[in-house]
């Protein structure tokens, strides 16, 4: 039996700066089933330059063009918001993760002695930030969107040499878009992930619904990863590609069920199955009146219900 599939609900800055906001947040994704919730620690002005432009789906989400640098700084979550968060979490069960944007973040979360790390798809290519999360020596979490093997092979080796090994890494597949097209998902992206590398694999869905990251987790998928909100007509850029929380529990339920229903690949009666196996298959039964010293044949045999006596496959 495979172990159970870590869901991970990504509150993300859905918060909007708010803490009373990021507790309503980490209630509702205890309470939809979520192993985790997770957020994002950054300072704006250490993540983006002036120059930098919101993303069309930012744009469209906030009908606004401010630039990211203004989005961003009412989006923060301060140091002791982070601390009274993962209080919060122990107390309810649920485990806090936060992804670090720069390095001042890493040193700020390296200080809250977290369980894992979660390196968000735009990181990839950035190998001062891949070293730094390498030499903190625990599991990894890499969001792969946007990239090619060639970039998830130089940011495994990049982890590696810092300091973690492959076997605490795991490939997180995604589509970097918000909501993500369906036709542009690829799930065997995934498993073709997991042969290159020899890792554990995972998937981060923005597409709409739940039926993708369901899927997800019958194609091997051991974490899946998706943006929860309270509710999705708040301000905020990531707001509408998220689910609410009766969304969210319904994909937790479809992901426990199809955990329970991959089994253990082993092919045999179960224990349901063999109640019902007498009664449906069928036995060698007489077809009408056989005379002492007849010989058995066509004309005078059949196979008919129950399968308690010789088996048809005798029939020669």
């Amino acid at each position: 039996m495979r172990q159970s599939t870590l869901v991970i609900a990504e509150a993300g800055v859905n918060h909007n700066g708010d803490l009373r906001l990021a507790k309503q947040l980490v209630d509702a994704a205890s309470k939809a089933g979520a192993d985790v919730v997770k957020f994002q620690t950054f300072k704006a002005s250490e993540l983006v330059t002036e120059q930098a432009e919101q993303a069309k789906y930012q744009k469209k989400a906030l009908c606004q063009s401010q630039g990211q640098l203004a989005m961003l700084k009412g989006l923060e979550l301060k140091l002791e918001h982070h601390v009274e968060l993962i209080e919060y979490c122990k107390n309810l069960g649920i485990e806090f993760l936060s992804t670090a944007f720069d390095s001042k973040s890493i040193n700020d979360l390296a200080k809250l002695n977290l369980k894992r790390w979660k390196i968000p798809s735009g990181e990839i290519t950035n190998l001062p930030y891949l070293r730094q999360i390498g030499a903190q020596r625990k599991p990894i979490i890499l969001s792969t969107g946007m990239a090619n093997l060639g970039e998830i092979e130089a940011a495994i080796a990049a982890l590696e040499q810092a300091g973690s090994p492959r076997n605490q890494i795991t490939l997180l597949h995604c589509t970097t878009e918000y909501p993500a097209p369906v036709e542009e998902v690829n799930l065997r992206a995934m498993q073709t992930m997991a042969q290159s590398f020899g890792v554990a694999i995972g998937y981060s869905d923005h597409t709409d619904g739940i039926a993708v990251p369901i899927a997800a987790v019958a194609m091997g998928a051991s974490i899946i990863e998706k943006h929860i909100t309270l509710d999705r007509s708040m301000p905020g850029p990531d707001q509408k590609a998220s689910l609410e929380p009766d969304q969210f529990s319904d994909m937790v339920e479809g992901v426990r069920t199809i955990e329970r229903a991959l089994g253990n690949g082993i092919k045999r009666p179960t224990l349901s199955e063999q109640a019902n196996l007498p009664l449906v298959r069928k036995s060698l039964v007489a077809a009408r009146p056989i005379r002492a010293g007849e010989l058995f044949s066509e004309a005078n045999l059949k196979a008919k219900r129950p399968g308690t006596g010789i088996s048809p496959m005798q029939w020669d």
